[in-house]
């Protein structure tokens, strides 16, 4: 894919033309003019067999953001400068957005050669492009018009390896086609147009229109011509499609893989040749085909914060241009650092944001964006361009491994905290850990509980009992241990555990942190009780009576039949219709 970029009627369209036998000028108006107005798309074949397709653009001033919805979703340029007339107002101005939207591949095409010595126009431009993004280019001298048609011969074999020199976008992941033309086919319905940057459309996809979130279905498919089952980037694709009517699509908006990328309203910028002190107002932000109102703010030397008057799908690493329309000329260029910027809320908040973009250009990286956010999922660090450096620590969300180390140390501090302030009260609930802890997810406040801490039950408390009971209680359960240490199973009655200082408020929290293990109400026995009753009980001949397994355990009916019960809803015995129980499981 190659843009055409130059000075008004200095020959682009009749370049393409030459090359191609296909006119761009595809306007009534155009034609009787002479002058291109809108964008104009064409292909040809080149030597080694490669297929070049030209987005070519108007060149007149009034026609810039044109010119800019053309260039802005294509790799390369075929910068065009008319031998004798040489550098123009909107050569320079061409040059300015495309070093603005760093194109970094071009080709220089001096055309009018019959008309002038080529070498002046050619050296001043080749000077001029030197000092942009594109660099040091290949030119070629040509006189396009025929019957006097002279070097297209040597132009083909330069666009050949100017298009060898490109790098191959990637083929596979999620689409955005920036939509350059949408309009009603008859027999066909809607058909939008555009340059597929990366990745691949194929027939029957589903696709979702990004400015209004709707999804849409490929019913047909159609590059240079040909109708395809599918098409690869980079290529000019045309796409029929189901489920939107073309007056709700024009150009600017985008078609994407549904779930993949995230509608940006507020963007961080690294800025470009932005002028110091306070960017002007009233600025327009072209990125791809888009071009969209934005409010700017500067929050350093070279970084800028942009509130967009419409979404728009972007990712970190996206190149794009402020324009001021009335002044008809480039404010900035930019590249975007961050589509889910932190808010500006407290006093210095914008300085501070600056010193955290220093150093970022543009280049996705996950394991940094986990740092600086600490939370995030992994669709949406995918969605913003990102890798997903390393496993998640709960569902879908990956963590900072500081910010994770900080989280558990905070959750046990709030956990400590809540039993000092009332220590038989129950332990934090994961909900509220969750709320005041300020994570996203409850599903994360659950996954931070790490010993000494433990979920009971829905409740987050310290494992030991010592670090949840107060003295008294701990005392009260140490005396109750001592009794029970020779008779296990002889649970002791209200009367006794109240002598003992348990009452049911020291009970519950007794039992909450592990420190008792409750069968029934009013029976409480020490933990591991049960682990002890199956023990006993296996040695029993089966089936057993309650009364050989009260004897057995030594204890009273008032504990054996809860205790029982409560190993059959734990399915380790099995109780007949007689009363008798069967042998132990396992």
């Amino acid at each position: 894919m190659v843009a055409t970029a130059g000075h008004v009627d200095h020959g682009k369209s009749t370049l393409v033309e030459a090359l191609t036998g296909m006119a761009t000028d595809r306007l009534a108006e155009e034609r009787r003019r002479g002058l291109s107005i809108d964008l104009g798309f064409a292909w040809t074949r080149l030597p080694s067999g490669r297929t070049v397709a030209f987005v070519d653009v108007p060149g007149h001033r009034r026609f810039v953001g044109t010119m800019l919805a053309g260039v802005g979703a294509v790799p390369a340029a075929m910068f065009v400068v008319a031998a004798d007339e040489g550098w123009m107002p909107q050569s320079q101005e061409h040059l300015a957005a495309l070093d603005a939207l760093r194109v970094r591949h071009g080709l220089l095409v001096v055309t009018r050669s019959d008309l002038a010595d080529p070498e002046p126009a050619r050296t001043q431009a080749l000077e001029k492009l030197a000092a942009s993004s594109l660099g040091a280019v290949e030119a070629v001298c040509v006189s396009a018009p025929a019957p006097a048609r002279t070097g297209i011969d040597l132009l083909l074999p330069a666009l050949d390896r100017l298009v060898a020199g490109i790098p191959r976008p990637r083929t596979e992941g999620p689409v955005r086609l920036w939509i350059d033309r949408s309009f009603s086919a008859r027999g066909a319905g809607t058909v939008v147009t555009g340059t597929l940057q990366a990745g691949r459309i194929s027939l029957a996809d589903r696709l979702e229109a990004a400015a209004a979130a709707r999804p849409v279905t490929v019913r047909g498919l159609q590059s240079m011509g040909q109708a395809l089952p599918h098409v690869t980037a980079p290529a000019r694709v045309a796409v029929n499609l189901r489920g939107v009517r073309a007056a709700e699509l024009s150009r600017g908006d985008a078609l994407v893989t549904p779930g993949t990328w995230l509608a940006s309203r507020t963007v961080d910028v690294l800025l470009r040749g932005a002028p110091a002190g306070r960017l002007p107002g009233g600025l327009t932000l072209h990125l791809g085909s888009a071009a969209v109102a934005v409010r700017a703010r500067r929050l350093g030397d070279a970084s800028a914060r942009l509130a967009l008057a419409e979404p728009l799908p972007l990712r970190i690493g996206d190149a794009g241009l402020l324009r001021h329309p009335g002044a008809h000329d480039i404010a900035a260029g930019v590249t975007v650092l961050d589509v889910r910027p932190p808010e500006l809320l407290r006093r210095g908040a914008a300085g501070v944001r600056a010193r955290e973009l220093q150093g970022m250009d543009g280049t996705p990286d996950g394991r940094s964006e986990v740092r600086r956010r600490g939370l995030i999922r992994t669709g949406e660090l995918a969605a913003m361009g990102a890798d997903v450096p390393f496993a998640p620590v709960a569902g879908d969300w990956l963590a900072d491994p500081a910010r994770w180390s900080e989280l558990r140390a905070e959750l046990e501090r709030l956990v400590g905290e809540h039993a000092r302030e009332d220590p038989l009260a129950p332990g934090l609930t994961v909900a509220d850990a969750g709320r005041r802890l300020g994570l996203p997810d409850v599903q994360l406040a659950a996954e931070l509980v790490r010993a000494p801490l433990v979920v009971r039950d829905g409740r987050i408390l310290a494992a030991a009992p010592d670090r949840q009971l107060p003295p008294a209680v701990r005392s009260a359960v140490d005396r109750l241990r001592r009794q029970l240490a020779d008779a296990p199973f002889q649970a002791p009655d209200a009367d006794r555990l109240h002598g003992l200082g348990l009452d049911e408020r020291a009970l519950r929290a007794a039992v909450r942190t592990g420190a008792l293990l409750r069968v029934d109400a009013g029976v409480y026995l020490l933990p591991g009780a049960d682990a002890e009753a199956v023990r006993v009980l296996r040695a029993l001949p089966q089936p057993f009576t309650v009364s050989q397994a009260r004897r057995a355990l030594g204890t009273t009916r008032r504990v054996a039949m809860p205790l029982l019960e409560m190993l059959a809803r734990r399915g380790v015995t099995r109780r007949d219709a007689d009363g008798r129980h069967h042998r132990v499981v396992g």
